[in-house]
């Protein structure tokens, strides 16, 4: 396993002790069973088993349920996937070719509107059915949509005229989880958001995450009762259980400090059901986790991959075109004065002029789609194993989108400077020659319009807004002149290349940005396992973290 978490006793990996049934809502495409779904148990086999995902977008359901179609082959997936990835054409008939395996999956990942649809209809009866089958081994994943938790968010929404948070929907999805968390009565939860719901309220006055923690311990309501874990991995504190709870800070998880390349900051919140938590000791509630060390960047998870040209969005698009427009955009790139200090001006004229040569010395431009795969050699093998698939002859999602002409030239601008300086430049580092056409350019509103992925760190976080256009998320390599495409944010949010994203380009990237890291979702799991586990060790192998 990738992480092991350990018991005091000196075991070296956590005995899961029986296979979880999972029900994950607000699934998206499916990041996060895809992480606890890797999780093993005894003798290989999985630790959690996803019984029920859901998912209201057809594009992303559609992702999510030939996922769990691809669960169904234990890991072996079928050869017809790979001939249908490697060599495109129309996609397979599953339900002809496989229908066990299909109707299984058409069982699990259901559309469906969570708060909308009558729950009556069907899903009371699924999630009574899915306790009763598993004994009460269940466990409930998921976040409720989190657009205006988000500080974008709230800050769209306050432009909006006549707009109440009151009346948000949105800021109250959660009791669909709170709903679903009482009649499923699960031995465990997790709730994931995004951290801007911890300074969130509804009109100024209540805040969000106080309401939601009562919430989810079941303070309220006769439910069951649920001990809250934080798993943030810098607060190295033991709580006084029962007089001092954990910080909103707490149940921040950081991820680029788990082996994801991306700085991606989010909420997370496991619970676990009183009465499995009840015999251990309050003075046996210390730190459960071992940090992880693992470290990534964009550099290891993109510069091996097939390079690729950017289109252009208006007029001809034909390899002479683009060739003359970078060519040209390049030449003038490289003779601007950038205002930085004397030598690294010249480090960047120069470094500006050797891609310019280069790229003038290529006899054949790459294509809009890449061929073949790759990863940096400097990647950490574990997260090589864990993206790469050596069945894969080329990459699925890999394909560049268009840009503006004029704005090839900042895209070139920004990775070089990048490459010399080691960030990526604010709007007042870009010369008035590059300016864009833009009222508000030099109003500091947006500094970081124009944003490249620099390859010695993590990435930004990968957000739904990669969607709208490329100038936030720019490839660090200064001969493409692109954005990043699909199947790299993806590696970003550390989806196997395997990962097949359904619906057009646009859908892809939504569900992308929107996941949560499958990688981050395994390391999760592994300590949830391990959390379970101890409500059968002896009393001194109990190690728990942070528990409220």
């Amino acid at each position: 396993m990738l992480f092991v978490a350990q018991l005091s006793s000196g075991t070296e990996s956590a005995r899961f002790l029986s296979t979880y049934s999972v029900v994950d809502i607000f699934a998206g495409p499916g990041g996060l069973a895809e992480g606890f779904s890797s999780v093993s148990g005894i003798d290989g086999a999985r630790a959690f088993d996803i019984a029920l995902s859901i998912e209201k977008d057809a594009a992303a359901h559609s992702t999510l349920r030939l996922r769990a179609f691809l669960r169904q082959f234990e890991g072996d997936l079928p050869d017809r996937y790979y001939e249908f990835l490697n060599h495109g054409g129309d996609e397979p008939d599953w339900a002809t070719e496989f229908p066990d395996e299909w109707n299984a999956a058409v069982a699990e990942a259901w559309q469906m509107e969570l708060g909308k649809e009558n729950s009556d209809l069907r899903l009371n009866a699924r999630l009574d059915h899915i306790r009763e089958s598993s004994s009460g081994n269940v466990v409930l994943i998921g976040g409720p949509p989190c657009q205006a938790y988000s500080l974008v968010g709230r800050a769209r929404n306050q432009g909006k005229e006549g707009y109440v948070a009151s009346e948000d929907h949105r800021h109250f999805l959660y009791e669909e989880y709170i709903r679903i968390l009482d009649r499923l009565r699960p031995a465990a939860f997790v709730m994931e958001n995004v951290k801007g719901m911890l300074s969130s309220s509804v009109d100024g006055e209540n805040r969000i995450f106080d309401q939601v923690l009562k919430d989810l311990r079941g303070e309220e309501r006769d439910g069951a009762r649920y001990h809250l874990i934080a798993l943030a991995p810098g607060e190295r504190r033991q709580f006084d259980f029962g007089r001092f709870a954990p910080k909103g800070s707490d149940f921040v998880i950081r991820a680029e400090n788990f082996g994801v390349p991306q700085a991606r900051h989010r909420v997370i919140v496991i619970g676990l059901r009183s009465d499995l938590a009840s015999g251990v000791p309050d003075t046996e509630l210390a730190d459960l986790m071992v940090r992880h060390t693992l470290k990534a960047t964009v550099g290891q998870v993109i510069a091996g991959m097939p390079k690729l040209r950017s289109g252009l969005s208006r007029g001809a698009d034909s390899e002479d075109d683009w060739r003359q427009i970078v060519s040209a955009a390049m030449a003038f790139v490289a003779d601007v004065d950038t205002g930085l200090s004397d030598d690294q001006q010249l480090a960047f004229n120069l470094a500006a002029a050797r891609h310019l040569g280069e790229f003038r010395a290529l006899n054949f431009l790459p294509g809009r789609e890449g061929h073949g795969t790759g990863i940096s050699p400097d990647c950490p093998r574990d997260l090589a194993e864990w993206l790469t698939d050596s069945r894969l002859e080329t990459l699925p999602n890999h394909q560049a989108r268009s840009h503006m002409a004029s704005d090839l030239a900042r895209y070139f601008f920004a990775a070089v400077f990048a490459e010399v300086t080691g960030k990526s430049p604010k709007a007042s580092d870009f010369p008035e020659e590059l300016a864009p056409e833009h009222q508000n350019w030099s109003s500091g509103k947006f500094a970081d319009r124009f944003r490249v992925q620099v390859t010695g760190g993590p990435s930004t976080t990968v957000t739904s807004h990669i969607s709208k256009d490329g100038h936030y998320f720019i490839h660090p390599d200064p001969q493409q002149c692109r954005s990043l495409t699909v199947r790299e944010a993806a590696r970003l949010q550390t989806f196997p290349d395997n990962y097949l994203f359904k619906g057009n380009r646009t859908q892809q990237y939504v569900q992308v940005g929107n996941a949560v890291p499958p990688l981050l979702a395994r390391w999760i799991g592994e300590a949830l396992a391990t959390i379970l586990a101890t409500r059968v060790a002896p009393a001194e192998d109990r190690k728990l973290s942070h528990v409220a």
